[in-house]
Protein backbone atom coordinates (compact mmCIF):
# COMPACT_ATOMS: atom_id res chain seq x y z
CA UNK A 1 0.00 0.00 0.00
CA UNK A 2 1.29 3.44 -0.93
CA UNK A 3 2.07 5.60 2.10
CA UNK A 4 0.02 8.77 2.51
CA UNK A 5 1.86 11.95 1.59
CA UNK A 6 3.01 14.17 4.43
CA UNK A 7 1.39 17.65 4.40
CA UNK A 8 3.92 20.37 3.57
CA UNK A 9 3.48 22.63 6.57
CA UNK A 10 6.65 24.55 5.73
CA UNK A 11 5.12 25.79 2.45
CA UNK A 12 2.09 28.04 2.21
CA UNK A 13 -0.06 29.80 -0.36
CA UNK A 14 -0.91 33.41 0.46
CA UNK A 15 -4.06 35.14 -0.72
CA UNK A 16 -4.77 38.83 -0.15
CA UNK A 17 -8.33 39.94 0.58
CA UNK A 18 -10.11 43.27 0.88
CA UNK A 19 -13.75 42.36 1.52
CA UNK A 20 -14.69 42.80 -2.15
CA UNK A 21 -16.13 40.13 -4.41
CA UNK A 22 -12.95 39.90 -6.50
CA UNK A 23 -11.03 39.09 -3.33
CA UNK A 24 -13.39 36.25 -2.48
CA UNK A 25 -13.05 34.88 -6.01
CA UNK A 26 -9.29 34.90 -5.49
CA UNK A 27 -9.76 33.08 -2.17
CA UNK A 28 -11.77 30.32 -3.84
CA UNK A 29 -9.10 29.93 -6.55
CA UNK A 30 -6.34 29.88 -3.93
CA UNK A 31 -8.19 27.33 -1.80
CA UNK A 32 -8.44 24.98 -4.76
CA UNK A 33 -4.75 25.46 -5.49
CA UNK A 34 -3.80 24.83 -1.86
CA UNK A 35 -5.66 21.51 -1.86
CA UNK A 36 -4.04 20.50 -5.16
CA UNK A 37 -0.58 21.27 -3.75
CA UNK A 38 -1.44 19.87 -0.30
CA UNK A 39 -0.30 23.04 1.48
CA UNK A 40 -1.99 25.43 3.92
CA UNK A 41 -3.67 28.64 2.80
CA UNK A 42 -2.94 31.91 4.62
CA UNK A 43 -5.56 34.63 4.10
CA UNK A 44 -4.16 38.13 4.64
CA UNK A 45 -5.97 41.41 5.27
CA UNK A 46 -3.92 44.59 5.78
CA UNK A 47 -4.78 47.66 7.85
CA UNK A 48 -2.54 50.64 8.73
CA UNK A 49 -0.03 49.60 11.37
CA UNK A 50 -1.30 52.13 13.93
CA UNK A 51 -4.70 50.40 13.91
CA UNK A 52 -3.19 47.38 15.65
CA UNK A 53 -2.04 49.43 18.65
CA UNK A 54 -4.82 48.55 21.08
CA UNK A 55 -3.28 50.66 23.82
CA UNK A 56 -3.72 53.97 22.05
CA UNK A 57 -6.22 56.56 23.26
CA UNK A 58 -7.59 59.75 21.76
CA UNK A 59 -9.80 60.63 18.81
CA UNK A 60 -8.45 57.91 16.49
CA UNK A 61 -8.88 54.96 18.82
CA UNK A 62 -12.45 54.46 17.61
CA UNK A 63 -11.32 54.55 14.00
CA UNK A 64 -8.64 51.96 14.75
CA UNK A 65 -11.18 49.70 16.42
CA UNK A 66 -13.57 50.08 13.49
CA UNK A 67 -10.84 49.19 10.98
CA UNK A 68 -9.77 46.15 13.00
CA UNK A 69 -13.36 44.97 13.24
CA UNK A 70 -13.79 45.42 9.50
CA UNK A 71 -10.65 43.41 8.89
CA UNK A 72 -11.84 40.56 11.10
CA UNK A 73 -15.20 40.51 9.30
CA UNK A 74 -13.48 40.39 5.92
CA UNK A 75 -11.21 37.59 7.10
CA UNK A 76 -14.14 35.57 8.45
CA UNK A 77 -15.92 35.92 5.11
CA UNK A 78 -12.77 34.86 3.30
CA UNK A 79 -12.26 31.79 5.49
CA UNK A 80 -15.88 30.79 4.89
CA UNK A 81 -15.44 31.28 1.14
CA UNK A 82 -12.30 29.12 1.16
CA UNK A 83 -14.05 26.34 3.04
CA UNK A 84 -17.09 26.49 0.77
CA UNK A 85 -14.82 26.15 -2.25
CA UNK A 86 -12.67 23.41 -0.69
CA UNK A 87 -13.92 21.90 2.59
CA UNK A 88 -10.58 20.14 3.14
CA UNK A 89 -8.44 23.27 2.88
CA UNK A 90 -6.25 24.17 5.86
CA UNK A 91 -6.77 27.91 6.21
CA UNK A 92 -5.28 30.53 8.54
CA UNK A 93 -6.52 34.15 8.73
CA UNK A 94 -4.03 36.95 9.37
CA UNK A 95 -4.71 40.61 10.15
CA UNK A 96 -1.48 42.52 9.52
CA UNK A 97 -0.48 46.14 9.99
CA UNK A 98 1.05 47.60 6.83
CA UNK A 99 0.35 49.02 3.40
CA UNK A 100 -1.43 46.23 1.48
CA UNK A 101 1.26 46.05 -1.19
CA UNK A 102 4.13 45.94 1.28
CA UNK A 103 2.30 43.44 3.47
CA UNK A 104 1.83 40.98 0.62
CA UNK A 105 5.35 41.43 -0.70
CA UNK A 106 6.69 40.63 2.77
CA UNK A 107 4.37 37.63 3.02
CA UNK A 108 5.63 36.39 -0.36
CA UNK A 109 9.07 35.75 1.16
CA UNK A 110 7.71 32.67 2.89
CA UNK A 111 5.19 31.62 0.24
CA UNK A 112 5.07 29.05 -2.53
CA UNK A 113 2.53 31.19 -4.39
CA UNK A 114 0.81 34.55 -3.87
CA UNK A 115 -2.76 35.00 -5.13
CA UNK A 116 -4.63 38.29 -5.53
CA UNK A 117 -7.83 39.45 -7.16
CA UNK A 118 -7.71 41.95 -10.00
CA UNK A 119 -9.55 44.79 -8.29
CA UNK A 120 -6.88 45.94 -5.81
CA UNK A 121 -6.95 45.67 -2.03
CA UNK A 122 -7.95 47.92 0.82
CA UNK A 123 -8.54 51.51 -0.25
CA UNK A 124 -6.70 51.05 -3.56
CA UNK A 125 -9.37 50.11 -6.07
CA UNK A 126 -11.01 50.97 -9.30
CA UNK A 127 -8.20 50.77 -11.84
CA UNK A 128 -8.17 48.41 -14.81
CA UNK A 129 -6.21 46.06 -12.62
CA UNK A 130 -5.80 47.06 -8.98
CA UNK A 131 -2.71 48.99 -7.99
CA UNK A 132 -2.01 46.47 -5.24
CA UNK A 133 -2.17 43.50 -7.62
CA UNK A 134 0.03 45.38 -10.06
CA UNK A 135 2.58 46.34 -7.41
CA UNK A 136 2.68 42.88 -5.91
CA UNK A 137 3.19 41.17 -9.27
CA UNK A 138 6.21 43.35 -9.95
CA UNK A 139 7.91 42.89 -6.58
CA UNK A 140 6.80 39.60 -5.00
CA UNK A 141 9.53 37.09 -4.17
CA UNK A 142 7.42 34.12 -5.26
CA UNK A 143 5.22 33.41 -8.27
CA UNK A 144 1.92 35.33 -8.43
CA UNK A 145 -1.53 34.51 -9.78
CA UNK A 146 -3.90 37.38 -10.55
CA UNK A 147 -7.42 35.94 -10.57
CA UNK A 148 -9.35 37.51 -13.41
CA UNK A 149 -12.86 36.48 -14.42
CA UNK A 150 -13.29 34.03 -17.27
CA UNK A 151 -14.87 35.65 -20.33
CA UNK A 152 -15.80 32.19 -21.62
CA UNK A 153 -16.64 28.95 -19.82
CA UNK A 154 -13.32 27.49 -18.62
CA UNK A 155 -11.87 24.43 -20.30
CA UNK A 156 -9.23 22.08 -18.84
CA UNK A 157 -6.21 23.65 -20.53
CA UNK A 158 -3.18 25.64 -19.39
CA UNK A 159 -1.83 28.15 -21.94
CA UNK A 160 1.79 29.26 -21.63
CA UNK A 161 3.57 32.00 -23.52
CA UNK A 162 6.96 30.96 -24.97
CA UNK A 163 9.64 33.37 -26.20
CA UNK A 164 12.77 31.22 -26.39
CA UNK A 165 14.60 33.17 -23.68
CA UNK A 166 16.86 31.74 -20.99
CA UNK A 167 14.07 32.43 -18.49
CA UNK A 168 11.73 30.06 -20.30
CA UNK A 169 12.44 26.89 -18.24
CA UNK A 170 10.97 28.44 -15.07
CA UNK A 171 7.83 29.47 -16.94
CA UNK A 172 7.39 26.06 -18.53
CA UNK A 173 8.04 24.26 -15.26
CA UNK A 174 5.25 26.23 -13.57
CA UNK A 175 2.87 25.60 -16.50
CA UNK A 176 3.57 21.86 -16.75
CA UNK A 177 3.29 21.46 -12.99
CA UNK A 178 -0.09 23.20 -12.98
CA UNK A 179 -1.31 21.09 -15.87
CA UNK A 180 -0.20 17.91 -14.09
CA UNK A 181 -1.84 18.94 -10.81
CA UNK A 182 -5.13 19.75 -12.53
CA UNK A 183 -5.13 16.95 -15.09
CA UNK A 184 -5.21 19.60 -17.82
CA UNK A 185 -3.83 19.76 -21.32
CA UNK A 186 -1.10 22.32 -22.02
CA UNK A 187 -0.77 24.60 -25.03
CA UNK A 188 2.49 26.47 -25.65
CA UNK A 189 2.14 29.60 -27.79
CA UNK A 190 4.90 31.52 -29.57
CA UNK A 191 4.02 34.65 -31.55
CA UNK A 192 6.12 36.32 -34.24
CA UNK A 193 5.56 39.79 -35.65
CA UNK A 194 6.23 40.47 -39.34
CA UNK A 195 7.27 44.05 -38.51
CA UNK A 196 10.34 42.60 -36.77
CA UNK A 197 11.12 40.46 -39.79
CA UNK A 198 11.17 43.46 -42.13
CA UNK A 199 13.62 45.23 -39.81
CA UNK A 200 15.90 42.17 -39.67
CA UNK A 201 15.48 41.16 -43.35
CA UNK A 202 14.60 37.55 -42.55
CA UNK A 203 11.07 37.54 -43.95
CA UNK A 204 10.01 34.01 -44.88
CA UNK A 205 12.26 32.21 -42.41
CA UNK A 206 10.59 33.14 -39.13
CA UNK A 207 7.68 30.66 -39.05
CA UNK A 208 10.03 27.69 -39.33
CA UNK A 209 12.52 29.23 -36.90
CA UNK A 210 9.69 29.82 -34.43
CA UNK A 211 8.58 26.22 -34.69
CA UNK A 212 12.13 25.09 -33.95
CA UNK A 213 12.34 27.48 -31.00
CA UNK A 214 9.08 26.16 -29.62
CA UNK A 215 10.12 22.52 -30.06
CA UNK A 216 13.47 23.19 -28.38
CA UNK A 217 11.78 24.98 -25.47
CA UNK A 218 9.48 22.03 -24.81
CA UNK A 219 12.16 19.38 -25.25
CA UNK A 220 12.37 17.24 -22.13
CA UNK A 221 9.28 18.58 -20.41
CA UNK A 222 7.00 15.99 -21.96
CA UNK A 223 9.25 13.25 -20.55
CA UNK A 224 9.21 14.91 -17.10
CA UNK A 225 5.41 15.21 -17.20
CA UNK A 226 4.32 12.25 -19.37
CA UNK A 227 0.65 12.53 -18.33
CA UNK A 228 0.34 16.08 -19.66
CA UNK A 229 -0.85 16.24 -23.25
CA UNK A 230 1.00 19.19 -24.79
CA UNK A 231 0.38 21.01 -28.05
CA UNK A 232 2.07 23.97 -29.74
CA UNK A 233 0.90 27.04 -31.64
CA UNK A 234 3.09 29.34 -33.73
CA UNK A 235 1.08 32.49 -34.41
CA UNK A 236 1.76 35.50 -36.59
CA UNK A 237 0.91 38.65 -34.66
CA UNK A 238 1.66 40.55 -31.50
CA UNK A 239 2.17 38.31 -28.43
CA UNK A 240 -0.54 40.14 -26.48
CA UNK A 241 -3.14 39.45 -29.15
CA UNK A 242 -1.95 35.87 -29.65
CA UNK A 243 -2.01 35.02 -25.95
CA UNK A 244 -5.33 36.75 -25.35
CA UNK A 245 -6.93 34.72 -28.14
CA UNK A 246 -5.31 31.44 -27.09
CA UNK A 247 -6.26 31.90 -23.42
CA UNK A 248 -9.95 32.48 -24.10
CA UNK A 249 -11.63 30.01 -21.75
CA UNK A 250 -8.35 28.49 -20.53
CA UNK A 251 -8.02 27.43 -16.91
CA UNK A 252 -4.88 29.54 -16.56
CA UNK A 253 -2.51 31.64 -18.67
CA UNK A 254 1.17 31.51 -17.65
CA UNK A 255 3.74 34.19 -18.54
CA UNK A 256 7.13 35.31 -17.26
CA UNK A 257 7.59 38.29 -14.94
CA UNK A 258 9.75 40.41 -17.23
CA UNK A 259 10.25 41.19 -20.87
CA UNK A 260 12.83 39.70 -23.19
CA UNK A 261 14.63 40.78 -26.32
CA UNK A 262 14.06 44.52 -26.71
CA UNK A 263 11.99 44.44 -23.53
CA UNK A 264 14.68 43.05 -21.23
CA UNK A 265 15.27 44.94 -18.01
CA UNK A 266 11.72 46.02 -17.31
CA UNK A 267 10.59 45.22 -13.79
CA UNK A 268 7.41 43.70 -15.13
CA UNK A 269 7.55 43.11 -18.88
CA UNK A 270 5.09 44.67 -21.28
CA UNK A 271 3.54 41.29 -22.12
CA UNK A 272 2.90 40.33 -18.50
CA UNK A 273 1.60 43.85 -17.81
CA UNK A 274 -0.84 43.62 -20.69
CA UNK A 275 -2.01 40.16 -19.66
CA UNK A 276 -2.71 41.40 -16.13
CA UNK A 277 -5.01 44.03 -17.60
CA UNK A 278 -6.65 42.15 -20.45
CA UNK A 279 -6.33 38.36 -20.06
CA UNK A 280 -9.63 36.48 -20.41
CA UNK A 281 -8.78 34.14 -17.51
CA UNK A 282 -6.56 33.96 -14.38
CA UNK A 283 -2.91 34.82 -15.06
CA UNK A 284 0.11 33.13 -13.51
CA UNK A 285 3.17 35.40 -13.44
CA UNK A 286 6.31 33.35 -12.90
CA UNK A 287 9.08 35.05 -10.95
CA UNK A 288 12.24 35.41 -13.02
CA UNK A 289 15.32 36.08 -10.88
CA UNK A 290 17.91 36.70 -13.58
Amino acid sequence: MKAASTPREDIVIIVGVDGLRAGLEAVAWAAHEAVLRDVPLRVVYAVPAWCLDRGQAGPYSGVASWMRDGGHVALAEAVAAAQRAEPKVRVEPALVGDDPRLALIKESREADLLVVGDSGLGALRGKLVGSVAYGVAGHAVCDVVVVRKWRSPPRPEIVVGVDGSTAQPAVLEFAFKEAALRGNDLRAVLAWDWHDLIRTDVLGTEPEASRRTLAEALAGWQETYPDVRASTDVVQGHPVDALSHAAEGADLLVVGSHGHGILTGMLLGSISQAMMHHAPCPVGIVRITS
